[in-house]
């Protein structure tokens, strides 16, 4: 076995893994990277990289439906599910050389293709290597949650490990999970001609704003996707092309295909953490506000840290830990900034605090503005009315945005720097936008919150009809 030390020894090639390594090499750090399965994690292989490549293709075969609104002609769109696949894989290999073996070690990284365990609370070994290490970076991220449903070992299912290698489109397809991987595979899949059916324990979008939730799941349904809340599954059954998925309550539910899409796991099975001193519950590895565990000498990011399971959220953590491990500095991790977004069409994106998650923190010193996208005169001109925006504000810093519509996950990015740098709504009032644009939604109602403050005030207008008087 070769033995091997280090200053810094990540474990993980996702997202977070590799923004460590690529910084702490690029910084002088000696660097291992350890990555049993493949480079890049699940956003590039599994999750956000080809599920939106997917919705692409479905936005595309949508957008022949409903021309109709603008004066272009309604046509049914011929679909090649096959092809639509291999834009998905296309999409992955464009972006696989950036997170690649051979980049990593270009960069000065030692990379091993393999698991790791830990030995001590200094070593790890794989295969054929012992590892020592000054600081250790967990980023294993989660896999797909497999809830123990009665029949569901012996009936085929597939998760977003496994879906995107179908090349042919099921004919009618059984979703269990109303969350966001659930619904935005529901719609994918439905615009490319699937039946589809989803089935929710309890609220589909049940940690979202319930105004913005319920304005994306009656477009899901206008678009003929049958979603089923309150309704726990108890039990599966069938064979391939014909499965049956039985609700509490007897009624039963049956398709071709089944994808269950409950939640996630974080991966510690493979890592021995006890060995380390490492703690770690259900949701993850125990950590600190500066992302260390309950070793000294290894810190934990990304979605096996617990804290949330998004690509952006492990990119923050991995800036956290590279001051702290390479610089010795005190940072922190902070959550009240960090966005999410569902993408549907619409999208669903929030930042922050919700409404009644605000209300519940601020109480009376919450103010909330509410604009509808009927108020922006460019969705108006391009038919995309519906939607709305909820600012909620406290003595004049905004605490929480919802968006609800087209290209909220872009919408939502100036609301992102202004949480991320506790901003006042003055900023974001006082800033000059392009015309016609959406972005221009989220400076009305930043000005929102100030025109009754000018134009109800008697006190500004006594001042102004003062002013008035002696000016020459």
């Amino acid at each position: 076995m070769e033995e091997l030390s280090t200053d810094v020894c990540v474990i993980g090639a996702g997202s977070g893994g590799l923004s460590v390594a690529s910084g702490a090499a690029q910084m002088g750090a000696r660097v291992i990277l350890i990555e049993g399965h493949k480079m890049g994690g699940d956003c590039l292989n599994y999750g956000c990289v080809p599920s939106k490549a997917l919705l692409s293709a479905g936005k595309a075969a949508q957008s022949r439906r409903r021309g109709a609104r603008l004066g272009v002609a309604s046509v049914a769109p011929e679909v090649d599910f096959s092809a639509a696949m291999d834009h998905v894989a296309a999409t992955i290999a464009a972006i696989e050389p950036h997170d690649s073996e051979e980049r990593f070690t270009g960069l000065g990284v030692r990379v091993i293709r393999d698991w790791a365990r830990f030995v001590s609370p200094d070593a790890v070994e794989t295969g054929a290597h012992r590892i020592r290490a000054r600081r250790f970076v967990i980023a294993t991220g989660s896999s797909p949650l497999v809830p123990p449903i009665e029949g569901l070992d012996s009936v085929p299912y597939l998760t977003n490990e496994t879906i995107f290698e179908q090349r042919e489109c099921p004919r009618h397809l059984l979703i269990i999970g109303g969350g966001p991987i659930g619904l935005e595979m529901a719609q994918a899949h439905r615009r490319l001609g699937a039946e589809v059916t989803v089935i929710e324990a309890a609220k589909a979008m049940g940690r979202e704003d319930p105004d913005a939730a319920a304005l994306v799941l009656k477009t899901l349904r206008d678009e003929g996707v049958q979603i089923v809340e309150n309704a726990a599954v108890e039990r599966v059954r069938g064979r391939a092309g014909a499965i049956e998925v039985e609700v509490k309550g007897g009624t039963v539910f049956p398709g071709t295909e089944l994808l269950v899409a409950v939640g996630r796991k974080p991966n510690i099975g493979r890592l021995n953490l006890p060995a380390a001193g490492i703690e770690h519950s259900a949701r993850g590895i125990t950590v600190d506000a500066r992302l260390r565990t309950t070793n000294r000498r290894a810190h934990a990011i990304g979605d096996v840290a617990g804290q949330g399971q998004f690509t952006h959220l492990a990119g923050y953590h991995a800036g956290v830990v590279i001051r702290s491990v390479l610089f010795g500095l005190p940072a922190k991790a902070r959550a009240d900034h960090i966005p999410r977004v569902t993408y549907t069409d619409p999208e669903l994106a929030q930042i922050g605090l919700t409404e009644s998650e605000a209300q519940e923190t601020h109480g009376t010193a919450l103010e909330v503005i509410r604009l509808g996208f009927d108020a922006n005169d460019r969705a108006l001109a391009e038919g995309h009315d519906t939607g709305l925006l909820k600012l909620m504000v406290v003595r004049g810093r905004p605490v929480g945005v919802t968006i609800a519509g087209p290209a909220a996950g872009e919408m939502l990015a100036p609301w992102a720097m202004a949480l991320a740098n506790r901003m006042k709504l003055s900023a974001l009032a006082g800033t000059v936008l392009p015309y016609p644009t959406m972005s221009e939604l989220s400076k009305r109602a930043a000005g929102a919150y100030f025109s009754p403050r000018l134009f109800d005030n008697p006190w500004v207008k006594r001042f102004v009809r003062g002013v008035q008087k002696v000016l020459p």
